[in-house]
Formats: structure tokens, C-alpha cells, sequence
């Protein structure tokens, strides 16, 4: 039987380095040595993408991204010459799309229509092949990592002493505890009520703690469906669009304008002030808003948010609003939608104790669903949720919740980027610098500090179609790492 092995395509941008995954270079060199039929996919992103032969035949063909009809043409000719090469050398080759493992036993189960729409390759495992392809060209280099907003520093011994007694505990007849109320422990949900939500009106009955926030806003759409329209901030989350993908919410993706024809982006740039046009945004059911805002770090304010709970219930539309940043806030900006006159019956909130308490790796979060909150036909959204809940969710780990429940009872870059005469963002209420470099491509400023400076930063477009130009700094790091990274990109850019 003929083997085919699909071959991952190099990706090429207009910096004189390409990225290629490993598991490119290896299935290369498997065809090669084992004579294997080769394929290749060819897709169409923001940027071309192409087959990469060079490292197999070092020396016989260039294939570069074309800027020009006539260049996509001559680009075209050089990949077919090369196949040309590989049929005379290795045999039998075939140009085919989305080719896996042709030989084996295949099942008769129909792949999910729905996963086929999403983008190719989500935000941060694509930032992670770049990184790791540049690692491996420089092997010597100090990589210092300022893309992915993860905690760095360690959870108070007062956090995690809570967490090592409870485990202990299990260990005994007394404190054994098997499966909790899916819902969490009623005693860090009355207290995430008082302490976070004191004045709001928000029961304990309401929070539903969870693994982290990420989590609900899948079991979110879950309850949702795929009916109903959304509404985006653009930039925004990228999981707020990917998981209305998979539920079926989005349509097509329109490749000229990157968005999804289903989806509404509410612009929310620095013309605007980071804060929709709620005049020209037509109706939808659902509004994902999130403040402080990631990746922009822009908190809306009570007037701001008066706006929207007041458009959401002209609309009889639903807010998902993520808090998931709102400890950050330093001015006077609103922690929670719930503290806006009316939100109770239009909005959940979604939030994690992974920013604040460095919870990123112990995964603890919550929801709030109002019992106030009802569908078209008058019945509560609550009731639904819990269904899910239960369904879906076999509750946080109760080690966890017992560190939660400890966490409620007891310079940087923005100086560096605009000495540097760049438009800066953010930093003061979340803990991410937005940064503005005009007439740029993202994805190229990106490759470029991190080839220049080995500092990993995330291409503002990964947001959506609102972040072209504008790049992602994190601010979770160590304070060393902070400053030399600073010291690099002012050399960089001065």
C-alpha cells in the first residue's frame, strides 16, 4: 500500500527568516527516507502560505511570499518544479488539501462542519511554534517571554498552607471529602459574594465556581447554542469568536476583512476611546464585553457601562461580561457590571482568581447568573445553567476552593515604549501595554522584536481585525525581566 504523509507548509512573511514547525521538517525527512508519497496543504490566511522544500533540498528552490500577481505566478512555478524534482526522485507526488494519514482504517463519523471554519491555528500555539523555531535558531540567546499573560510570581504561603492542610485532611477519616455540589463550596461562594460583590445585590446562590473562566465561556455557549448572533469588542479574547465557531454562531470568515459574517465587531480603538458606538451597532443576542479589556487594558467606566446594560435592555439582548482583570483597577472604574443600576437582568459575569492570586496553574474561577435574568419565554437562565453545570461539571477541585476561600479571608514597560514616541495603552488598570505602531503588520513587528531583542511579545491582529498594528505587552514577569527587556527594545527602536 502507498503511505501518504501530510506535510505541515512553512509559513512565509516578508522578513528574510521563515518559521517552520519541527513536525515539518521531520515528515520531510521521513518521505525522504522512506519513499513516501508527499502532500502538501495549501491555505489562504492573512498571509500566503506555501510549501517550504528548502530544507530538504538545500539550495534547489526559493519560494518566498508573492507581492504581486506576477511574483504568485513565478512562486506557483517554483513549488511545481520542485514537486517536479520529488516525482523524479521519490515517486509518485500529489498537491492535495487538508491530506492526513490515508492509510489504516478510517471511520464512517463525519467531521464537525463547525471546526472546519475556524482560523488555522489559534493565537498562542502559533506564537509558541515562532518562539520555539527562534529558540532553536539561537540557541544561545536569553529569551524573556512577555506574550502569554501568565502569572510569574509565588501564591502567599498564607494560599497555598490552606491548600496543603486540606489535602492533608483527605488523608484522614475526619477530613475525607469525595465529590462537592457541582456548583462549588457553598462557604467560598458566599464569600466571593460579600467580598467581591458587597453591595451589588449578588447572592451566593448565583455563583457557580468553576475551573477557570476560560471553561465557562465554552459551557457559556454550550447554553447558549448556535441561534442566536453575537456581538464582539474588536480587538477582544480570541475564545470569545473560536468557541461561537464551534457552536455553529459564526458563518463564514470573510478572508478579505478577517471576521466572521454572523459575528458583529464592535470597534473599539483609540479613536473611540476603547468603547463601542452603541448607535451604529445593530442588535444582537448576545454582547461578549469584557473590562478591563484584554489585550487593550482599557477599563470602561460607570458611564460607559450605564451605555451598555441600558442598550442590552432596549435590545432585550444578554451581556457575557468578563471581569476576569477587574483587581487591576486603580481609578474609579467599575469591578463588576453588577454595579450598574438594571444589569442583573440582563448580564452573567464570567471571572478567575488566576490573575489576581496567580492562579493560572491551579485553575479557580466563578459565574455569576442572576436569578433575575430570563429567556424570551420568561424562564430563568439560572435554571439552565445549573443543568449544565451539573451535566458538564463535577465541580473545582475542593483542594483548590480551599485555597480560593484563603485568598478572600485574609515602572515597566509603558515609560519605555513612550520615551520612544509610540502611542501606549493600558498598564495602569490590567496588567498588559498596548501598544500602537502605525502602518505596521502585526504578526511583522512581532517577528521583528523577537528576532532583534529574543523578547516574546503577541501580534495585536490575533485579537481580531481592530488589533493590526498594535502589539500586546504583558506585564507579568519578574521585575528583572521587565527592565531588561525594556533596555532591549529601546535599543531596538531608538
Amino acid at each position: 500500500m502507498t503511505r501518504v504523509l501530510e506535510v505541515t507548509s512553512g509559513i512565509w512573511h516578508s522578513n528574510p527568516f521563515s518559521i517552520l514547525p519541527e513536525k515539518t521538517y521531520k515528515g520531510w525527512k521521513y518521505c525522504e527516507k522512506n519513499k513516501c508519497l508527499a502532500t502538501a496543504s495549501h491555505e489562504t490566511d492573512e498571509i500566503p502560505v506555501f510549501t517550504d522544500l528548502r530544507l530538504l533540498f538545500p539550495g534547489l528552490f526559493t519560494v518566498r511570499s508573492p507581492a504581486t500577481r506576477e511574483e504568485e505566478l513565478v512562486s506557483h512555478f517554483r513549488i511545481h518544479s520542485a514537486f517536479k524534482y520529488l516525482k523524479r526522485n521519490l515517486g509518485p507526488v500529489s498537491m492535495q488539501q487538508n491530506v492526513h494519514v490515508m492509510s489504516g482504517h478510517w471511520t464512517r463519523v463525519p467531521r464537525n462542519v463547525n471546526m472546519d471554519g475556524l482560523r488555522r491555528g489559534y493565537l498562542f500555539p502559533e506564537i509558541s511554534v515562532r518562539e520555539n523555531e527562534h529558540a532553536r535558531r539561537n540557541p544561545d540567546a536569553r529569551l524573556i517571554r512577555l506574550g502569554i499573560g501568565d502569572t510569574t510570581q509565588p501564591i502567599p504561603d498564607t494560599i497555598t498552607a490552606a491548600m496543603a492542610e486540606h489535602a492533608y485532611a483527605l488523608s484522614t477519616t475526619r477530613g475525607y471529602r469525595g465529590y462537592g455540589a457541582e456548583q462549588g463550596d457553598m462557604e467560598l461562594r458566599m464569600a466571593i459574594a460579600e467580598t467581591l460583590y458587597r453591595g451589588t445585590g449578588v447572592k451566593g446562590s448565583e455563583i457557580f465556581v468553576s475551573d477557570g473562566a476560560q471553561c465557562d465561556i465554552s459551557r457559556l455557549q454550550m447554553l447558549l447554542g448556535s441561534d442566536v448572533k453575537v456581538a464582539v469588542q474588536d480587538p477582544s479574547f480570541p475564545a470569545y469568536i473560536d468557541t461561537s465557531v464551534i457552536v455553529g454562531q459564526s458563518g463564514k470568515l470573510e478572508e478579505k476583512t478577517g471576521k466572521y459574517n454572523n459575528i458583529v465587531y464592535m470597534n473599539c480603538g483609540a479613536e473611540n476611546n476603547f468603547f463601542p458606538d452603541l448607535s451604529a451597532t445593530p442588535r444582537t443576542d448576545v454582547i461578549f464585553f469584557c473590562s478591563p479589556n484584554n489585550p487593550t487594558g482599557s477599563a470602561a467606566s460607570w458611564k460607559q457601562l450605564k451605555q451598555l446594560v441600558d442598550f442590552a435592555k432596549t435590545n432585550g439582548s444578554m451581556i457575557v461580561y468578563d471581569s476576569a482583570y477587574a483587581a487591576y483597577i486603580s481609578d474609579e472604574s467599575p469591578r463588576s457590571i453588577f454595579e450598574i443600576p438594571g444589569a442583573k437582568e440582563v448580564a452573567i459575569e464570567i471571572s478567575s482568581f488566576s490573575k489576581f492570586a496567580g492562579f493560572t496553574g491551579v485553575r479557580l474561577g466563578w459565574t455569576v447568573v442572576p436569578e433575575e435574568l430570563k429567556y424570551a419565554n420568561g424562564f430563568p437562565v439560572i435554571e439552565d445553567f445549573n443543568r449544565i453545570v451539573c451535566t458538564c461539571f463535577n465541580g473545582a477541585s475542593n483542594i483548590v476552593q480551599a485555597g480560593g476561600l484563603a485568598c478572600l479571608t485574609g515602572d515597566g514597560y509603558q515609560a519605555t515604549f513612550a520615551s520612544l514616541g509610540l502611542k501606549v495603552y493600558g498598564g495602569e488598570n490590567a496588567p498588559y501595554v498596548w501598544v500602537h505602531f502605525p502602518g505596521t503588520c502585526s504578526w511583522n513587528v512581532f517577528d521583528q522584536i523577537l528576532e532583534k531583542t529574543h523578547v516574546v511579545t503577541v501580534p495585536g491582529r490575533g485579537f481580531g481585525p481592530g488589533g493590526e498594528e498594535y502589539i500586546r505587552v504583558s506585564a507579568f514577569g519578574h521585575r528583572e525581566n521587565i527592565m531588561e527587556a525594556s533596555l532591549r527594545m529601546k535599543k531596538l527602536f531608538n
